[in-house]
């Protein structure tokens, strides 16, 4: 394969088409992510989220694709940014939703000992806990029934594992919720945490 001559090489990559490629690069990671975004809330029900998503989302790609399209025999190089900001969007839009962590789940809890204790612990916190009994496969259990924010998992699994080690549990979406609880003590996060330190 022959590459390009020295000169050749330098008008490709000169700062217009730098500016420019960078430009799509990072647009194409705002309209991807707000797409992966905007395609799980659809899938929870979100409708008015999901329809202002969709208008940025649309509005930011028709003004990339335009671009790209305009400029792409002259500054053929537009296509590798166009393909980069849509892989990297993807993956950012996936990371940016379980920051968020919209909608309910259900946490179903299985465990051999200590039930009472931990759907105790859990009530006490305010998080509604409904117990069952059944039998599992080396012998008697206590399922633990819990509808709860998403972004409660991140202190419910932790505490679950501490109590249980062995414990096993199941997370599945909650489409629809008739009465939504949430937890009367909500341990604080990220900014309000480091402020309350002070």
């Amino acid at each position: 394969m022959q590459l390009p001559p020295l000169p050749d090489l330098a008008a490709l990559l000169n700062s217009q088409v730098l500016l420019t490629g960078l430009l799509v690069f990072v647009a194409r990671i705002c309209d991807v992510s707000i797409g992966t975004v905007r395609t799980i809330v659809t899938v929870q029900g979100r409708s008015v989220l999901a329809f202002c998503l969709a208008v940025f989302e649309v509005t930011i790609w028709i003004t990339v694709v335009s671009t790209v399209i305009r400029q792409i025999a002259e500054m053929p190089i537009l296509a590798i940014f166009y393909s980069l900001g849509y892989a990297t969007g993807n993956v950012v839009g996936i990371l940016v939703e379980k920051r968020l962590a919209f909608g309910m789940i259900i946490l179903k809890v299985f465990t051999q000992k200590d039930g009472k204790a931990m759907a105790d612990e859990f009530r006490q916190g305010g998080q509604p806990v409904t117990v069952f009994q059944g039998e599992g496969m080396t012998g008697p259990v206590t399922q633990l029934y819990i509808v709860c924010r998403r972004r409660d998992l991140r202190r419910l699994i932790p505490r679950v594992r501490e109590i249980d080690n062995n414990a096993f549990y199941v997370v599945e979406m909650a489409r629809d919720v008739s009465k939504i609880y949430k937890p009367v003590h909500t341990p604080l996060g990220g900014w309000r945490q480091r402020h309350n330190r002070k």
